[in-house]
């Protein structure tokens, strides 16, 4: 057997803290490792699986396509890109699409976008206000853009025509709107950023703003949409429309791909204005128009809003057996968090996964839960009773 980790330090550049864990396969919520052991996976790709592991429709959809056409470029028409198009579409409030690769190509095209418009119909604005706590992916400026210092400074000087103002306050909004602001880019619920939930006002009263002062909204909802917050996009739970969307995460069913869309008002590229080798590509077209297609047929996200909510009731028992250690448990549909009083994520992720049970700290003091929108009622109950097993071996079980 090969020492994966010994290969990955001698070859691998060293961006990634990794879990001690190789992973050869995956089916449903559950993996094994190298040596068979099974674990029970809550991360799910970081809520990419949203299928949870080689869903069937999505394999035979892969397997039917890789044997007629792979890649062509965007030189040329393609089947599964279409339809793809088509179905988000059909589906959401929008009425154009780009596909890409990932959700730092798709929030990265939406500036874009936004600021082609701010030149066309703003008198040449091109600043973006994103909120603190926010995370838009790691191109440079994608990093700029995203509301953490972690991921700023050891890149500065950042690219110019971001304005990080503070999180769930429409004054903040509107005391950053000049005349050379373009748009506004948030996500529904912060998921990077510990998984926070806006005041329930907070994005009816950012849309109105925009809507007085003519300026672009983005909602970047490549964690909480395609199903993830317990309805297809998060914006629907908050009862208001974006001009821009991006999507990625869950949209490819595990293959990687990212989109734009758009109202036609504020679809303003024309040709050559932006562009993509491999977006739109067939094969990962064809997986993600399986994956949405059950999704939606399924209605996926009435399970995750059902299961979500059998979780975070789970977890709030567990809270009220450690109230001085669990402090808050937050979030929306299948994509949860734990806030402790303490920095214990990265330990307890540890016992954790030496249960059998993938978890993420996505903050010192914070555990995100972001498992597969299928999931069962019996994998809720493991997962509850692996992490208070966790819990247990990590503090006393008096609390």
């Amino acid at each position: 057997m090969a020492n994966w980790k010994e290969l990955e330090k001698k070859y691998f550049m060293r961006t990634l803290v990794r879990a001690p864990l190789t992973i050869v396969k995956g089916q449903g919520s559950y993996v094994w490792d190298e040596s068979g052991r099974k674990y029970l996976d809550f991360v799910a790709g970081w809520a990419v699986n949203s299928l949870g592991h080689c869903h069937p429709a999505v394999v035979e959809a892969v397997k039917s396509q890789v044997g007629e056409l792979i890649q062509t470029s965007n030189h040329y028409y393609t089947i599964p890109q279409l339809q793809l198009a088509q179905l988000l579409v059909e589906n959401s409030s929008l009425n154009k699409v780009f596909l890409c690769n990932s959700g730092a190509e798709a929030t990265e095209g939406a500036v874009k976008l936004a600021r082609r418009y701010g030149k066309l119909h703003l008198n040449g604005a091109y600043e973006v206000i994103t909120a603190t706590g926010s995370f838009h992916g790691r191109t440079l400026a994608m990093v700029s853009a995203s509301g953490q210092l972690k991921h700023q400074q050891p890149y500065t000087p950042l690219p110019a025509g971001f304005i990080n103002v503070a999180y769930d306050s429409i004054e903040a909004i509107m005391e950053a709107t000049t005349s050379t602001v373009c748009a506004v880019m948030l996500e529904p619920v912060q998921g990077e950023g510990g998984v926070n939930v806006p005041s329930p006002n907070y994005l009816k009263e950012v849309r109105r703003w925009c809507d007085e002062k003519g300026i672009v909204l983005i909602l970047d909802e490549i964690q909480t949409g395609i199903g993830r917050t317990g309805s297809l996009f998060a914006h629907q739970i908050y009862g208001i429309e974006p001009d821009v969307m991006t999507l990625a995460k869950g949209l490819g069913g595990g293959l990687p791909i990212g989109a734009i869309m758009a109202k036609d008002k504020f679809s303003v590229f024309t040709a050559g204005e932006h562009g993509s080798t491999f977006g739109g590509n067939p094969v990962t077209c064809a997986a993600a128009y399986a994956a949405l297609a059950f999704i939606i047929e399924n209605d996926i996200p009435r399970n995750a809003y059902d299961m979500g909510a059998r979780l975070a009731d789970g977890l709030k028992r567990i809270k009220e057996r450690w109230p001085t250690l669990i402090t808050e448990i937050r979030g929306k549909g299948l994509l949860l968090a734990v806030q402790f009083s303490e920095d214990i994520a990265k330990e307890l992720t540890q016992k954790c996964l030496e249960n059998g049970l993938l978890v993420n700290d996505v903050k010192p003091n914070a555990l995100r839960l972001m498992p597969a929108l299928n999931i069962t009622e019996d994998e809720v109950e493991e997962a509850l009773s692996l992490l208070e097993m966790a819990l247990c071996r990590l503090r006393s079980c008096q609390g």
